[in-house]
């Protein structure tokens, strides 16, 4: 397959389970060596489409080559040569870490003896070295997550598919995790992630699509969405809760590109924020709290969808 052309290519891409569409008819492609997301809210479509790449759940319709071959009629070739990180761990936590490695391994039919050099190295990786002769059942959720990784990566594929690799872990243990997936792409490994985290699609993604309701709501690069979308920055302003409807049309006073009122809080999507916050203030309204800080990928899902990212 010549280097130019697309790792993955999507044309109208569908899955429907009975009368249930998840996935409506998207069209994405990325190249080697990116680091590819898929943002949005559970529900969204990003799992079904992580499942189609990963060749365990054919499209109901539409094209999707995977490293040049058909994703139906190559499945088996595809797999072999994919790295996949699911959302939940799959490991066998009655076996030791070093283990869990050679079962997955011999999985793929390597030798004992490529296993055993692999394991070494992707324990060392991950931060796991020290516990490879140590049962998995008592590792933290963070050293579970970085074992899958480190498992994932046993055949050396040519792309690893992680559908939302840190849910449920602690920010430290999401930030190693960041870290090993951030030296992996310094490495030239493509990755394709799912996640509804801001923070990480920011972090970790070259290029990503919006999701929503099955469809592709916005793709580009993280600051390229948050520029096209969102405004340099944003003031949040939370008012006593008696004193919320009545700020929030006075607030109609003060100039901004776009403005949120969320049950909690109000956002003003403006160019300088302490400069609108003076504003307000000379309107009168004097707010619990006030927030200026830059626009995130959150910001850009609200103003695509009228939702914040977590609903």
């Amino acid at each position: 397959m010549p280097d130019d052309s697309p790792l993955i290519r999507a044309r109208g891409l569908v899955k429907r389970f009975g009368t249930f569409t998840a996935v409506d008819g998207i069209d994405f492609e990325l190249r080697r060596g990116e680091a590819f997301g898929f943002l949005g809210p559970n529900g969204a479509g990003k799992s079904s489409t992580m499942r189609m790449i990963g060749c365990v759940s054919p499209p109901t319709a539409g094209e999707l080559t995977i490293l040049g071959l058909d994703s139906v009629r190559d499945g088996a070739a595809i797999r072999a040569r994919l790295g996949v990180v699911p959302q939940e761990d799959t490991l066998d936590v009655e076996l030791t870490v070093r283990e869990n490695l050679y079962v997955y391994g011999r999985y793929f039919g390597l030798p004992r003896a490529v296993i055993s050099e692999r394991a070494a190295a992707l324990l060392d990786f991950v931060q796991l070295a020290d516990r490879a002769g140590d049962q998995v059942e008592p590792l933290s959720g963070g050293m579970k997550r970085r074992l899958t990784i480190a498992r994932s990566l046993i055949n050396a594929p040519d792309i690893l598919l992680l559908d939302e690799p840190t849910t449920g872990l602690d920010p430290q243990a999401r930030h190693v995790v960041w870290d090993r997936l951030f030296r992996l792409k310094r490495q030239g490994v493509t990755l394709v992630l799912t996640t509804h985290y801001m923070d990480e699609a920011e972090q970790l993604c070259d290029r990503l699509v919006v999701m929503d309701g099955g469809r592709i709501a916005a793709q580009g690069t993280p600051r390229g969405l948050i520029g096209e979308y969102s405004t340099p920055e944003v003031l949040e302003l939370r008012f006593d809760p008696a004193d919320h409807d009545a700020a929030a049309d006075k607030l109609t006073a003060v100039p901004a590109t776009r403005r949120e009122v969320l049950a909690d809080r109000i956002l003003l999507y403006v160019p300088d924020g302490d400069a609108t916050l003076a504003q307000v203030r000379a309107l009168g309204l004097d707010p619990l709290t006030s927030l200026v800080r830059r626009s995130t990928l959150e910001d850009v899902f609200l103003r695509l969808t009228g939702r914040q990212l977590g609903e």
